[in-house]
């Protein structure tokens, strides 16, 4: 399993959130991650923003 940094992370989140229209499946191929990895990445942000624990 491949370890990304927190950075990478959340850089990853907002590139997709910054290009509207686009997919998870578009920026995860972009980024070189899997589609799946990038949705809980987004998943963990939005449960942050609600003050949810994820």
């Amino acid at each position: 399993m491949k370890h990304y940094p927190a950075e990478f992370k959340a850089d990853a989140v907002a590139l997709y959130r910054s290009r509207p229209g686009a997919t998870i499946n578009s920026v995860a191929t972009d980024l070189g991650v899997d589609t799946g990895t990038l949705r809980n990445w987004i998943r963990v942000v939005d449960g942050r923003r609600s003050g949810t624990s994820a």
